[in-house]
């Protein structure tokens, strides 16, 4: 017995097999998994079944406690991106800038939005959350989700027909309403932001259509969050850093305050 009891433990200390799952680590942490005694190999599988057993909601919660500071840290390194970002907000009139306080309340936000992606599709949520953790690849990602989530929130705050507007100067105008606009304005009403009445009736359609969305900041992030997956936020983010003319913005066209054209309902 003392024997195979001894075999067990020495054979755990032998190269891990290349199709494995600590093989998947990068190399690094993959070393220093194979380099921990028996002792705390106990503490780190308890880690792990922790982590597995646990709500897409906690892994969020224990991952933005574990983490946080270390990426705003390396995030804030990141200069460049920092600029590009900033300059895009400014570009769009939106007053809050990349400081430590802003990221630190973003990186959050992100977890939470990923568990609640999580819903559909669940085992994809902590190896995203990993990616973020190891990946500086995946940390530009994270700048372009909030550079993506801050316009969102500006759409959403638009009345209709200064989503028209915005629509208008856009150069594909049916993939802009179908992927932006329509979904906005489905959370307007299903929410009772914006509560269209006699649609076809030109006067009364006018009411709704030039009312200024009032929304409260936690839950129009709630209404973002729960409208657009993590990867389309993402997407529209980057497209805006890397492509010029994704999205064209004349603030003065925008929000003017004549009341003229309308969507075709």
């Amino acid at each position: 017995m003392t024997t195979e009891v001894k075999y067990k433990i020495t054979n755990i200390t032998e190269k891990i097999p290349s199709g494995s799952i600590l093989s998947k680590l990068p190399p690094k942490a993959q070393q220093w998994a194979e380099s921990l005694p028996w002792e705390q190999r106990r503490y780190f599988l308890s880690l792990c079944h922790l982590m597995c057993a646990s709500s897409p909601e906690m892994q969020a919660e224990f991952l933005d406690d574990y983490t946080a500071d270390g990426l705003v840290s390396r995030m804030l390194q990141d200069t460049d991106t920092q600029e590009r970002v900033n300059t895009y907000l400014q570009r769009f009139r939106i007053p809050i800038n990349t400081n430590q306080t802003v990221l630190r309340s973003y990186i959050r936000q992100f977890f939470i939005h990923s568990s609640q992606d999580a819903r559909r599709q669940p085992e994809m949520y902590l190896e995203a959350a990993l990616r973020l953790v190891v990946s500086t690849e995946e940390q530009n990602h994270f700048f372009n989700y909030m550079l993506g989530f801050e316009i969102l929130k500006m759409i959403f705050q638009m009345s209709w027909l200064q989503q028209e507007r915005l629509t208008r100067i856009q150069k594909n105008q049916e993939y802009f309403i179908k992927t932006y606009i329509k979904p906005i304005q489905h959370a307007h009403k299903i929410n009772g932001i914006v509560v269209p009445k006699d649609e076809r009736v030109f006067f009364a359609k006018r009411d709704y259509f030039v009312q200024q969305p009032d929304i409260h900041e936690k839950k129009l992030i709630e209404l973002v969050m729960a409208t657009f997956t993590t990867n389309i936020v993402i997407d529209f983010g980057f497209y805006l850093i890397r492509h010029v003319s994704y999205l064209f913005f004349d603030y003065d066209y925008i929000y003017n305050l004549e009341q003229e054209g309308m969507f075709s309902q």
